[in-house]
C-alpha cells in the first residue's frame, strides 16, 4: 500500500470520527502547549537572570561594605578598620594586575521631590569611569562626564523608575529637583535595568532602577554621613582583562584588603560571573523539572491514543479481515493504523504548538512574569508528540495486523 493510500485512509478515519478523535488529541494538545509554556517561563527567567549580571558586568569583581548594626559598627572600627574607602580603591588599582578600570561608589538613601511629587531613592557617588565598567547606557541625556566630576557640578542622572515616578507626563533631561534639601538639575535618564529579587551578598533585593547617580566629588561635599563610623564609599568595582582570571584576582584583592582592614572581614567580595554560571546551572535543573512534569501530560495523551486505536481496531476487525483477504499484507495494515496514531498525533502536536505560543505571550501580558519562547523547545514538544504517537500506536498496529483474515471477516 502506498504512502500517500495510508495517509488517505487514516484521513477519511479521523474524519468520520470527529469528536473522538478530538478527545483523544486533547492529551497531546495540552501536553505540547504545557511543555513549551513551561519551557517559556524558564526561558524567561534564564535571560531575565543573564541580563541582571550582564549590568553588573561578567568581567567585573564588586566589592561591598558589609552591613552592621550600630554595636558591630562600633567593635569592627575598634579593631582599626575604617570600612571601604577611596584609598583602598587606589590600592587595588595600583597593586593588583590586570585591572583595567577602577570605581568606586557612595550611597545614601533619600528623599526627592519635584513640584508636588516625591519620592524615596538612593543616590550613588560614582567617577566618570563608571560607564566604561558597568553595562550602564542612558536612554536619554547625558551621564555624568570628567568635567561634572572635576568641578563638583551639582547635576545627576536619574533611574528610570524614579523617573517615572517624578516626571510621568515630561521630559526629566534640564529639569532640577530637590534631593534633601539640595537641588540638582538632571542631565540624563537610565535605561530600565533588572531588578535583584534574590539575595545576591550585600546586593540582595537591589532595584537599580530607583537610583540617581553624581558625581562622587559632589556627593562627599553636599552629603554628611549620618554616623561618622560608616565606610566612606559602599561599593567598589573592580574591571579584570580576563574574565578567566577572576577567581585569582578576587584572591589578590581579599589579601590586599584584610592587610589594609586589619584582617577584619567588613566587606564581601561579589563575582557576577559565577553567580551567573551557578544561577544557569540552577535553571537547567529547574527547567528540566518543568519540562519533565509537563511531559507527563503527553504520556498521558500516548496512552488515550493507545486506548482509542484499540478501541478502533475492535471496530474494524471486518474491514481488515476484508483487507487481509483482498491481498493486504500484514505490514501493510500495520502501517495504516501506525499512520493514523501518527497523524492524531501530529495534528495534536500542531495545535498545541499554537496553544503553547498562545499562552506563553499571555503570560507576558497579563503578569509580571517574562517568557520567552526558545525554538529548541517548540521542536522538542513537537517531535516528542510525534514519538508518542508512534510509540503508542505501534501495539494496536501490530494487533491489528496479527488478526487472521478468516476470523476477521467472521466478526461482528
Amino acid at each position: 500500500m502506498k504512502i500517500e493510500e495510508n495517509f488517505k485512509l487514516a484521513f477519511l478515519a479521523i474524519v468520520d470520527h470527529k469528536f473522538r478523535s478530538f478527545l483523544t488529541m486533547l492529551g497531546i494538545i495540552f501536553g505540547v502547549a504545557s511543555v513549551i509554556a513551561m519551557l517559556a517561563i524558564g526561558e524567561g527567567a534564564k535571560r531575565e537572570a543573564i541580563a541582571k549580571y550582564k549590568d553588573l558586568g561578567i568581567n567585573n569583581i564588586i566589592i561591598r561594605d558589609k552591613e552592621f548594626t550600630d554595636k558591630e559598627l562600633e567593635e569592627v572600627r575598634a579593631k582599626f578598620s575604617q570600612g571601604l574607602s577611596i584609598s583602598d580603591a587606589d590600592a587595588i588599582k595600583e597593586i593588583v594586575p590586570l585591572i583595567e578600570d577602577i570605581a568606586p561608589q557612595a550611597e545614601k538613601d533619600v528623599t526627592v521631590q519635584y513640584a508636588d511629587r516625591t519620592g524615596k531613592a538612593r543616590i550613588i557617588g560614582i567617577t566618570p569611569s563608571f560607564l566604561n565598567i558597568l553595562n550602564f547606557t542612558p536612554a536619554n541625556g547625558e551621564f555624568i562626564n570628567e568635567d561634572d566630576y572635576q568641578r563638583h557640578l551639582k547635576v545627576c542622572v536619574l533611574g528610570a523608575t524614579i523617573a517615572d515616578d517624578l516626571f510621568p507626563f515630561e521630559d526629566p533631561v534640564g529639569k532640577d529637583i530637590k534631593i534633601e534639601d539640595q537641588w540638582f538639575e538632571i542631565t540624563g535618564v537610565m535605561q530600565n535595568k533588572a531588578l535583584f529579587t534574590e539575595t545576591v551578598g550585600e546586593l540582595a533585593s537591589r532595584d537599580l532602577n530607583n537610583d540617581i547617580y553624581l558625581p562622587l566629588t559632589t556627593f562627599n561635599k553636599r552629603f554628611i554621613r549620618e554616623n561618622q563610623l560608616e565606610s566612606e564609599i559602599k561599593q567598589i568595582t573592580v574591571k579584570v582583562a580576563s574574565s578567566e582570571k577572576l577567581p585569582e584576582i578576587s584572591t589578590i584583592i581579599r589579601h590586599l584588603l584584610n592587610r589594609h582592614h586589619y584582617n577584619n572581614e567588613d566587606f564581601s567580595i561579589i563575582i557576577p560571573l559565577e553567580l551567573m554560571k551557578q544561577e544557569e546551572k540552577e535553571r537547567k535543573i529547574y527547567n528540566f523539572l518543568l519540562g519533565s512534569i509537563a511531559a507527563i501530560s503527553l504520556l498521558v495523551g500516548g496512552i488515550g491514543i493507545m486506548n482509542i486505536m484499540l478501541a478502533s481496531v475492535l471496530e474494524r476487525t471486518k474491514e481488515i479481515g476484508i483487507r487481509r483477504a483482498l491481498g493486504a499484507r500484514k505490514r501493510d495494515i500495520m502501517r495504516q493504523f501506525l499512520t493514523e496514531a501518527v497523524m492524531l498525533s501530529i495534528t495534536g502536536g500542531i495545535i498545541g504548538v499554537a496553544l503553547g505560543l498562545t499562552i506563553s505571550i499571555s503570560i507576558t501580558f497579563i503578569t509580571d512574569i517574562t517568557t520567552s519562547v526558545a525554538l529548541y523547545s517548540v521542536i522538542i514538544a513537537f517531535l516528542f508528540s510525534v514519538i508518542v504517537g508512534i510509540n503508542f500506536g505501534y501495539l494496536p498496529a501490530k494487533k491489528a495486523a496479527a488478526l487472521e483474515p478468516i476470523e476477521s471477516i467472521r466478526h461482528e
